[in-house]
């Protein structure tokens, strides 16, 4: 195969790194610039023009499914099968190292991996051998402080807990768990990578021979890489491979599981000579969305700095849709597929973005209700989702005591203290008995069999249950759902989720407050003899599922931002643009949150190919109660020039003006673009703030204007507020 076989295809900055010359490489990839033709470009150059041997050559990215893209796409270009070479994920290169040589990384040969659940077992199971409390040390926690550790690199030694009590638990935890993965020949996938480089480290000879093979190391989406995975690679190159890194800092958006952006800088500091080649043409969307994508992402700091733009022409500008409620953008948005589907559109093509998954809710209500499919992408229906499915199993209980599958979720969900010997015995009993496992429990409760330890768990599960129902018997559905929530434990047991889940299994909870809020009975509800929970309880089973399309067919797609990435659509509708919601609360305050929720937008806006629509809602359900929200601190920062508003069913709205009408619109808002506008309110987003009577807290939005102006504020002990500027006499700390 010639050169130019190869080359044709390519545009400038993309031949040129193809053909770099011998050095290590940071290839800077925006959004659709073609990362992935490059990467494989580079490799099939190598063994074609360069006649680097297939076997000389690493290449490493994230998923099972890039792996495979990749080695298919080499083969192609090469019109040959390749064997050899090295292509796959971190991990199973990690594991294959391991099979081959488990005796120098101290493991049996027959070692098993531990896949999420049976490692979660084996950490409760831990936990318990050390008559440790599971309220107070979650086996979720546990976990999530244990393969966090092992991304950092740490054995249960190097852990420094400090003078914290729970910080030291976690790290005997650590360390027992550790000892029952070495009896009985268990891996974790976190340990597959530290395992891989610790057998580096302890093994010259070896390392030696895989550093004399690998002479090319290829590392796919490295703006994406951990502290572990960027150590393996800078100890497996060494002095003599040469690296070639693919990735964007600008699209670094899994900080919360391990990610480090910074290690792209690090890149550039550790590999002597290391050159930045940039991939800036777009081949996915119009101008118009560039535009906005590069105006928002370089608000961020520390970027290694890129432009992305296209030769395909300006298109259609991006609609903004201000909705009253987050009920009308809904109905807005699903009317706008309507019409996309009127006019001949797949319903595929059609894909709706989110920060959080708790917001497919109300999409989901509007596409079942005009009969249109719709895939929820990488997640799960709202009403299959375990906290879901939990907080529903404490009510059909209060329903009816005789729901056995209710019963069984919920008993020990959070954990309480009634393990599984208890529960055995009240199964027994309700097949005796012939009877439901609430009664059996009860008849238990009344006899001598049970220990007093276990008749005291259980009788507290009994108790809690009838106080659910006597105690809210009267009050509406949402609150009967609260208090549930609140009285089981199941918010504070969520809330110590896995990190990264936590945040979204709460708000998930939430929003099942919100959907029994809006909840109506009617008249045939009435007629059957339905009772509002049992109403809502029966929508809910009936409702699950329903409208979601199978993978293969043509329905509507909706993800989160994070789903997203990897992902292109021609229409994405990005919904939710309110400060405290997108960008998170919780970002304003916590180091590079804010920064990593910014690239969180400049993902989700390059998702779209042709049409682009932005929506947010001015008020929102939160905890059943409607709420008002700000505009987005991000639609402040976006150029209005590439803006057009529109209106529920009557098309576009002020075309010709809007760049004017826009910036007027945010600055009444207190989002003006950049900081003239910012600098002429009296506070400022994220400023520490004290009130008289509220204590400290930080400013999360502002809207309106002059005597007007209402500022909300987070306090330390009183959660979120809003307060008239002009009487709060807030002073900033």
């Amino acid at each position: 195969m010639e050169s130019a076989r190869l080359l044709d295809a390519l545009n400038p900055a993309q031949r040129d790194a193809v053909t770099a010359p011998d050095g290590h490489y940071l290839v800077l990839a925006g959004a659709g610039s073609g990362k992935t033709r490059v990467l494989t470009h580079r490799i099939a150059f190598l063994t074609e023009v360069e006649r680097v041997p297939p076997w000389g050559i690493l290449a490493v990215t994230f998923t099972n499914k890039a792996a495979a893209e990749m080695r298919g796409r080499i083969e192609t270009l090469l019109a040959r099968a390749v064997r050899g070479m090295m292509v796959g994920t971190f991990h199973g290169i990690a594991h294959r190292l391991l099979r081959q040589h488990w005796r120098e990384a101290g493991l049996p040969e027959t070692f098993q991996i531990l896949d999420a659940d049976d490692q979660q077992r084996l950490v409760k199971r831990t936990i318990q051998g050390l008559g440790l409390d599971e309220s107070r040390f979650p086996p979720r926690q546990a976990t999530w402080y244990i393969n966090a550790a092992k991304d950092e690199g740490r054995r249960p030694d190097a852990c420094d807990p400090g003078y914290s009590p729970v910080d030291r638990a976690f790290v005997d935890i650590y360390r027992a768990y550790e000892e029952a993965c070495r009896r009985g020949g268990l891996v974790d996938f976190a340990e597959l990578l530290l395992r891989a480089h610790e057998l580096f480290l302890t093994n010259a000879p070896l390392l030696e021979h895989y550093r004399a093979r690998f002479r090319h190391v290829l590392v796919d989406e490295f703006q994406d890489t951990n502290t572990i995975q960027y150590a393996w690679v800078r100890l497996l190159a060494g002095d003599t491979a040469r690296a070639f890194i693919v990735g964007d800092d600008d699209q670094s958006i899994y900080g919360w599981r391990g990610a480090r952006v910074e290690n792209m800088q690090r890149f550039l500091a550790d590999f002597p000579g290391a050159v930045t080649l940039k991939l800036e043409q777009n081949y996915r969307s119009t101008g118009h969305i560039l535009k906005a994508a590069n105006a928002i992402i370089q608000r961020n700091g520390g970027r290694l700095g890129k432009s992305l733009w296209t030769d395909a022409g300006d298109g259609a500008p991006i609609e903004l849709f201000a909705a009253h409620n987050a009920e009308e953008e809904a109905r807005f948005v699903v009317e706008r597929i309507r019409a996309v589907i009127a006019e001949g559109g797949a319903r595929a093509d059609c894909a709706i973005l989110y920060r959080s998954n708790a917001q497919s809710r109300l999409f989901e209500e509007q596409l079942i209700q005009h009969d249109i499919p719709y895939r929820v992408y990488g997640g799960l229906r709202f009403f299959d989702r375990a906290e879901i499915k939990d907080a529903l199993a404490y009510l059909r209980l209060v329903a009816s005591r005789h729901d056995d599958a209710a019963f069984e979720r919920a008993v020990n969900t959070p954990a309480r203290g009634i393990g599984e010997r208890t529960l055995d015995q009240v199964r027994r009993r309700a097949r005796a008995d012939q009877t439901s496992l609430w009664d059996a429990a009860c008849a238990e409760l009344a006899g001598d069999a049970l220990a007093a330890r276990a008749k005291s768990a259980l009788r507290g599960f009994v108790d809690l249950i009838e106080a659910l129902d006597a105690g809210t018997r009267d009050a509406t559905l949402a609150i009967r759902f609260e208090r549930a929530i609140e009285r089981s434990g199941l918010k504070a047991y969520y809330e110590a989720d896995s990190k990264g889940l936590a945040e979204s299994r709460v708000e998930n909870l939430d929003e099942l407050i919100n959907v029994a809020s809006r909840f109506v009975l009617t008249q045939e509800d009435v007629d059957a003899g339905l009772t509002e929970l049992t109403a809502f309880l029966a929508h809910a089973a009936l409702e699950a599922g329903e409208a979601e399309g199978e993978a293969w067919e043509d329905c509507v797609q909706l993800m989160t931002l994070h789903s997203a990435k990897g992902l292109e659509f021609p229409q994405v509708f990005l919904v939710g643009l309110e400060e405290g919601l997108f960008p998170n609360a919780r970002s304003v305050d916590e180091p590079g949150r804010l920064e990593e929720e910014r690239r969180l937008a400049y993902v989700g806006i390059t998702r779209a190919r042709q049409r682009l629509t932005i929506s947010w809602a001015e008020a929102r359900r939160i905890h059943g109660q409607e709420q008002l929200c700000a505009p987005s601190r991000f639609l402040g920062e976006l150029p209005p020039e590439v803006l057009i508003e529109v209106r529920p069913r009557a098309g576009v709205s002020r075309p010709a003006a809007f760049g004017r009408d826009a910036t007027a619109w945010l600055a009444a808002r207190g989002l003006g673009r950049g900081a003239p506008a910012d600098e002429a309110l009296p506070y400022r987003l994220g400023q520490q703030v004290r009130h008289g009577i509220l204590g400290e807290g930080v400013v999360l939005a502002m809207e309106g204007a002059g005597a007007h102006l209402r500022v909300q504020v987070r306090f330390a002990e009183h959660g979120a507020k809003w307060l008239v500027a002009g009487y709060a006499k807030l002073e900033p700390v």
